[in-house]
């Protein structure tokens, strides 16, 4: 039975993802940077002795942050990278595209387990920020109560929504390096190759910014294609707006979450359209 007549099964989708999702969590990898994260994090409350007032409560979350999405990064490159390639080296790719199995529901999969993977640490990260967060700032209105005249500064909601777009991405850079993988022929290339593509869409906005009104026509152009070719991951850094009153705005955040989920679908099909035409 080829797999051209057999429909696309989100059983089969759901089946890769669950197995993708139990082999990232027993690697020593995800352990560790979970470990690394959270004492980092949990580090931040030793900067109590400073006693700064409510800007250590900004200080607090900007950290937090800063760990999220250092160790968010790096597992999300390793861990797909390294996921994906067990599959190739161990020839289980080759046994389960031997089966009525898609292409496009094996790469899915894939994304689907790494990304569940991803939000399972951001979640103990985000968790255990806002609960440190939550209790400094009991302590900080005990000890300063005239900062405080309007009740707690730390808007929680906002805390979530944030991470919930570091989530997102993390499915980006997750969709980016399938993408890479699904062409690559070892772990090492697609594992440095993230890493620039990273470092790239963190700073695309400055070369944006720098050469896109420039009179030359042709560079203006370039400029501009390559910042529609690697995502804005700037866009997803809405954290400055915690703790400084005023809040995240909901449109702003269903806009680059759209942005996000965008990129993801058309990643994510550029990733099956050329692991169709890979051989295993």
């Amino acid at each position: 039975m080829s797999v051209a007549s057999v429909p696309f099964s989100f059983s089969r989708l759901s089946l890769i993802a669950g197995n993708t999702f139990l082999e990232a969590v027993r690697q020593k990898l995800f352990n560790f940077l979970l470990l690394l994260a959270i004492g980092l994090v949990a580090s931040a409350q030793f900067f109590r002795e400073f006693n700064f007032g409510s800007s250590e409560l900004k200080f607090i979350a900007d950290f937090g942050f800063g760990a999220l999405i250092f160790f968010g990064s790096a597992l999300t490159i390793a861990t797909t990278a390294q996921l994906f390639f067990s599959e190739i080296e161990n020839r289980t790719a080759l046994t389960l595209l031997a089966k009525p199995l898609w292409r496009a529901e094996f790469v899915f999969g894939k994304f689907l387990g790494v990304f569940a993977v991803i939000g399972v640490f951001c979640a103990l990260t985000i968790g255990l920020m806002m609960a440190l967060l939550f209790h400094r700032e009991g302590e900080l209105m005990a000890v300063a109560p005239d900062e405080f005249t309007g009740g707690r500064i730390i808007a929680y909601g906002d805390l979530l929504i944030v991470g919930l777009l570091q989530w997102l991405k993390f499915g980006v850079l997750t969709a980016i390096v399938l993408l890479i993988a699904s062409f690559s022929n070892t772990n090492l290339f697609t594992v440095v190759t993230g890493f620039f593509v990273l470092v790239i869409c963190h700073l695309q906005y400055l070369a944006r910014d720098q050469w896109s009104n420039v009179d030359n026509i042709l560079l203006a152009g370039a400029v501009r294609a390559l910042s529609l070719i690697f995502p804005n991951f700037q866009l997803f850094n809405l954290a400055d707006e915690i703790g400084q009153g005023s809040g995240v705005s909901g449109q702003v955040a269903l806009g680059v979450a759209g942005y996000g989920l965008i990129y993801i679908a058309v990643i994510g099909g550029l990733a099956v359209y050329s692991f169709r035409n890979r051989e295993i």
